[in-house]
């Protein structure tokens, strides 16, 4: 078994601080993504600038351990690459591109080559692994990104992707159903799905980036 060390570590964080696992913005399926996505979080009058997204994989745009886009959704995955064309669309994913998992990064490799969308080498794991994104966009400026606020990240679990979005600093998108079908995903995914509107029912709320504009 491939234990997720920084996940089990960051634990203690999200016990200390729940909302470190809220989304900023739920969509149904990666289908319903809106583009661009700003759109997602300019709410109440809100200044927000999205210029880079951070994209799980698995269980979000692809089944899990596959590299293919899920059929259903080629046609927003290439609207996405339109939209952050190049080096502003990143693949961070717990498996592939992974040191512990993709250790000669095969994965990455076919995961790039499948999807024309760069994989990131990590040493951590998800959540822990946002000094890593933001090293690989400092070295690529081109991307517009000087601030975590400038980055979204669109994943399908709480305690991993929304996580790190929070940690980050970042904007956080929850894929809230994913590819894989209810009956078939994890307990631990089936649990997420109810912690959420739990957390909020109990007056929790994500985490306000600051403002990239201050």
């Amino acid at each position: 078994m491939n234990l997720n060390l920084s996940a089990s570590l960051n634990v203690f964080k999200l016990l200390a601080k729940p909302s470190l696992c809220l989304p900023h913005a739920t969509v149904p399926t990666f289908e319903e993504l809106p583009l661009p996505l700003d759109a997602a979080f300019a709410k109440q009058g809100r200044q927000v600038d999205i210029r880079a997204v951070v994209l799980d994989k698995d269980d979000c745009f692809a089944y899990p351990e596959h590299n293919e886009v899920y059929g259903a959704y080629k046609q927003r995955f290439e609207a996405l690459r339109q939209v952050y064309p190049g080096r502003r669309l990143l693949i961070v994913s717990n498996t592939a591109g992974a040191a512990s998992y993709d250790a000669d990064r095969k994965l990455a490799s076919e995961a790039e080559k499948a999807t024309g969308v760069t994989v990131l080498s990590h040493w951590v794991k998800k959540p822990g692994c946002g000094d890593e994104i933001m090293s690989y966009f400092r070295d690529h400026p081109e991307t517009g990104v000087t601030s975590p606020a400038h980055i979204a990240v669109v994943g399908d679990r709480l305690a991993t992707d929304m996580m790190l979005a929070n940690m980050m600093g970042s904007w956080g998108v929850w894929v809230k159903d994913g590819v894989v079908p209810l009956h078939q995903k994890s307990i631990f995914s089936r649990l997420e799905r109810r912690l959420g509107p739990f957390l909020i029912s109990r007056g929790y709320a994500p985490l306000e980036p600051p403002s990239p504009f201050e």
